[in-house]
């Protein structure tokens, strides 16, 4: 009879237990579980219509690479800087633009050689490869602030990547736009660049 009372007090103790560590475990929301620094990370319809798909892996597999930077911040820089590789501008895909910057996310020489990451090994590294210019793009963004997830720090990152206040909110205007409508939950706006300059 102890016995059984016993086995009894075990189940009834243990079961909320398991009810509390499976709930723990589930996923939750979709959007809620996969938001990482106020952005979703699962792209919208809107985002898959303006982004390549190959861009699109690239930008969400270089984030990545930083704890904290979100895909929407890399895809942002990407469309203001060649609309994601679609631009016929100089320098996007051969040469250098009047500034001297060359590939898809536009860095000078230096930069690129700074912070180059050669994302297939199996290639030559290019800032002209898109790979390898969005994998070195979130490089530098992680070594210049963005690395924390933090709205301040990635402005500044973002700063660091082209010195004016009106491209910090360029970029990070796209990346909430791409951010937006998933699920029907829009991100969080950031604070304007005149309240947060870098």
């Amino acid at each position: 009879m102890i016995k059984a009372a016993a086995a009894a007090a075990v189940g009834v103790t243990t079961l909320p237990l398991l009810v509390i560590m499976l709930a723990a475990a589930s996923p939750g929301p979709p959007v809620q579980a996969a938001r990482s620094g106020g952005f979703p990370s699962e792209p919208s319809t809107l985002t898959r219509a303006d982004i390549p798909a190959d861009y699109l892996t690239w930008y969400i597999g270089a984030a990545r690479t930083c704890p904290g930077l979100t895909w929407p911040v890399l895809a942002g820089i990407g469309k203001v800087e060649s609309d994601h590789g679609r631009s016929p501008l100089p320098g996007v895909h051969s040469g250098s633009n009047a500034a001297g910057a060359e590939g898809p996310m536009q860095f000078l020489p230096a930069t690129f050689g700074e912070f180059a990451v050669n994302a297939d090994p199996g290639r030559p590294l290019s800032p002209y490869d898109p790979a390898d210019a969005i994998y070195t793009a979130a490089r530098m963004l992680c070594a210049d602030g963005a690395r924390g997830g933090s709205t301040t720090g990635t402005e500044k990152a973002i700063f660091a990547y082209n010195h004016a206040r009106w491209y910090v909110s360029e970029v990070m205007t796209w990346a909430y736009t791409y951010a937006e409508n998933v699920s029907g939950l829009a991100a969080p706006r950031p604070a304007t660049t005149q309240e947060t300059s870098p």
